[in-house]
């Protein structure tokens, strides 16, 4: 029954558009500094609507663009370049950060459109 009620009570405090996403993080091997981001939850996400921010060893957090041939750091690599829309559950994104030696990675996924934080994720990388 307080499984029921709770649920009632968060879907009654939304405005119809909860979203719902799980992610998880880890070191990217051999990359200094990256973290690879997994969806393993929630609906499609369009990259239009993503801001992913990063934030190494607790300074302030940067919004971090697509890779390109010009930004190779603080950037993040979208799994498939083909899939230029879509986020999907299941999909890495590599996230390259500033960081060098071994740093803590806060990764924050928000969704722009929305204002909302999706999610935040904390990585230890070397």
């Amino acid at each position: 029954v307080l499984y029921v009620w709770a649920a009632n009570l968060a879907e009654s405090n939304t405005d119809g558009s909860l979203e719902l996403y799980t992610f998880s993080g880890a070191d990217a091997p051999g990359n200094d500094g990256a973290v690879i981001m997994t969806m393993s939850g929630g609906s499609d996400l369009g990259w239009a609507s993503i801001v992913i921010k990063a934030s190494v060893d607790g300074a302030a957090s940067v919004t971090v663009p697509a890779c390109d041939s010009t930004t190779t750091e603080n950037c993040y690599t979208a799994p498939d370049p083909g899939d230029s829309v879509y986020w999907n559950v299941g999909e890495d994104v590599s996230v390259d950060t500033s960081c060098t030696g071994t740093c803590t990675v806060e990764i924050h996924i928000l969704n722009n459109r929305e204002g909302t934080l999706l999610d935040t994720t904390i990585i230890d990388v070397e």
